[in-house]
């Protein structure tokens, strides 16, 4: 490890991460690494998780209004 991060938690998220380093035994520095792996990984995959997301504002045209049954149309 040769970087280090600063950062200023609030009180109550202190002791949420240091309530965890002494469930799980492990140093705060390493539950914190744990984590931020744990969310930039979803962040990353969020997409490739749900197949339909990988079309989200790619298709074009059709109807303007989606609801074309009689009386659900504000048109």
């Amino acid at each position: 490890m040769g970087n280090t991060l600063t950062i200023r938690l609030p009180e109550e998220l202190l002791e949420r991460l240091r309530e965890k380093a002494r469930r799980t035994g492990l140093p705060v520095g390493r539950v914190v690494r744990q984590c931020l792996e744990i969310a930039l990984s979803a962040d990353r995959s969020a997409g490739r998780d749900n197949p339909l997301l990988t079309y989200a504002g790619v298709i074009k045209g059709g109807p303007r209004n989606l609801s074309s049954r009689k009386g659900f149309s504000r048109e």
